[in-house]
């Protein structure tokens, strides 16, 4: 059994831990999600449900090599499901000789590994993509990453517990994850080769711990699938049962998501042609990535601090995937023509965790690379941008210009901070944009103009004078399965009909039910999806409230 962490340091109890310096957010209140604790300042990038988030970067940075669980970025596909350490059951089935259900109390009993992973979603960096052309999905920043400590039993042990076949057979076969969250294309799964799993140098497990505490509930509480090196969005969380097939999972969410299809196809044309079955386009492992994080977005330097000071310290961090190691991280002041290599820090490599375990007879990389260089501040004099780009030990290196695709994933080009000269008063300073900010946040060299809101004139066959007028008091009245309004850009909508047909499921638009949801739908929905909104438009919003009765 490892212990690489002191047991006096590791606090375990039978429900989803409380963190004191977090409390139920306002924006849950009303949602399915009423009752789990998280941090005010995470970014939501979806509205307020499902929950969808990333710490502000800087915010993220100063926690240095490991997140708290609070900070670590969020991805959920629908409500958080409610479950209980001691009924919480996991069941093994499909090729095995012995089908096994577990509580968590047997799973807690077996060998465990604990340490370091970096996860990342593989939309990190999607807005870059999305101020291209829009892609299906939000607008994650450069924060859909995080590091954290792990504990959890070995999956191969569990498949060896459950008298899976030692991979003498001829066919290929795969591990099928599913979880608890009932969503409304059917539970969230996914799965990965069977060789894979069965692999112990590949460290894949299924976690209970993170940082020294039960899962919170955000992170898959009381189990989830642990595959290092790998996109989040393999490592299923809220885990309930494992099939052995030899088949991929059948999983509307395998199939659709995780994908990176060539960038001519859009959404109707890739399900028309059935490419989303093309094994070539799914996405298992990280590619290597990186981005600067110091200097800030809008951060600014005085120009007469020049006299004063002589460098500046650029920082940020690398990750790739598949265990491989981050070899160098180099930096560009003058468009590419020039670049410099940075200082490499690889905090995994002297963490306890890391330490304790011995030597891997295969060495493999899982968490995050830090970089920093200094240069002298009149570098920055005539210099319009810095770029920065990472390799990995296979020699994989980042591209320049993003490669636009209709998922949004696995973004990877090159990392650009513009520099700016801007005045206040008779003061000078250099004013340094990142490409975007997350979510519907403003800023970022690389965003547009926002769109316009939608107009009466929008709205085929309806006169763009005399609407319809609602008082935000009248259109609150209609928040019924039955009867559904709501509001968007001063525009009223009656959704009734649409609810059994909206792609995220009725409760996604229930819980908004009368109200105004602006910033909701703009977050995760495309121009395409804005367009449909005419069929159900009935009128506008009244400036001026009316008085409740």
């Amino acid at each position: 059994m490892d212990t690489s962490i002191e047991q006096s340091l590791i606090t375990l109890t039978t429900n989803p831990p409380i963190h004191n310096s977090v409390g139920i957010d306002s924006r849950d209140v009303g949602t399915p999600d009423n009752w789990i604790p998280r941090h005010p300042e995470m970014i939501r990038l979806t509205g307020k449900h499902p929950f969808n988030a990333e710490a502000p970067l800087s915010l993220l940075m100063e926690q240095g090599f490991i997140t708290p669980n609070s900070l670590h970025y969020v991805r959920n596909h629908g409500p958080v499901p409610k479950l209980k350490w001691e009924t919480h059951r996991l069941t093994v089935d499909g090729l095995v000789s012995k089908p096994l259900t577990l509580s968590m109390d047997n799973i807690e009993s077996l060998p465990y590994k604990e340490f370091p992973v970096t996860l990342c979603c593989a939309g990190n960096r999607r807005k870059e993509q999305n101020m291209i052309k829009q892609t299906k999905g939000f607008n994650w920043g450069a924060a859909a990453t995080s590091c954290a400590i792990w504990k959890g039993v070995p999956l191969s042990h569990i498949l060896k517990l459950a008298g899976v076949e030692d991979g003498t057979h001829n066919k290929p076969r795969y591990v099928c994850f599913a979880g608890c969250d009932k969503l409304p294309n059917g539970y969230y799964g996914t799965s990965i080769p069977l060789e894979w799993a069965m692999n112990d140098a590949n460290d894949v497990i299924l976690a209970y711990g993170m940082n020294g505490e039960r899962l919170p509930p955000d992170h898959g509480y009381p189990l989830r699938a642990l595959i290092p090196g790998c996109i989040g969005g393999r490592m299923v969380k809220w885990l309930s049962s494992i099939t052995v097939s030899d088949k991929e999972s059948d999983s509307y969410y395998h199939y659709y998501d995780n994908r990176v299809l060539p960038p001519e196809y859009d959404m109707e044309r890739a399900t028309k042609e059935k490419i989303w079955y093309n094994p070539d386009y799914i996405i298992n492992k990280l590619n290597i990535n990186s981005a600067i994080t110091t200097p800030a977005h809008n951060e600014q330097i005085s120009l007469s601090s020049f006299v004063s000071t002589k460098e500046y310290t650029i920082k940020g961090y690398a990750y790739t995937g598949g265990g491989h190691k981050v070899t160098r991280v180099e930096i560009s002041l003058d468009g590419g023509k020039k670049w410099l290599l940075a200082n490499l820090t690889q905090p995994e490599l002297e963490h306890p965790a890391v330490l304790n375990r011995g030597i891997n007879p295969i060495p493999r990389f899982w968490c995050w690379s830090f970089w920093s260089i200094s240069v002298p501040l009149y570098s920055f004099i005539r210099c319009e941008e810095i770029a920065v780009r990472a390799w990995d030990a296979s020699h994989n290196t980042q591209p320049q210009e993003p490669t636009w695709n209709v998922m949004g994933m696995m973004n990877n080009c090159h990392f650009r901070v513009k520099v700016n000269t801007v005045s206040q008063g008779k003061e000078f300073f250099l004013a340094f944009q990142h490409p975007t900010q997350p979510g519907n946040n403003p800023g970022g060299w690389m965003v547009k103009p926002e769109p316009l809101p939608l107009k009466t004139a929008m709205v085929t066959g309806l006169s763009t004078t005399n609407n319809k007028k609602y008082s935000i008091n009248q259109v609150e009245k209609h928040n019924a399965e039955g009867d559904c309004w709501i509001i968007i850009d001063k525009k009223v909508y009656d959704c009734t009909k649409f609810l059994k047909v909206h792609p995220g499921g009725i409760d996604a638009i229930l819980i908004n039910a009368g109200k105004d949801v602006t910033d909701e739908f703009n977050a995760i929905h495309s121009n395409r999806a804005r367009s449909k909104l005419t069929n159900f438009y009935i009128g506008d919003l009244s400036e001026i409230p009316q008085a409740k009765i």
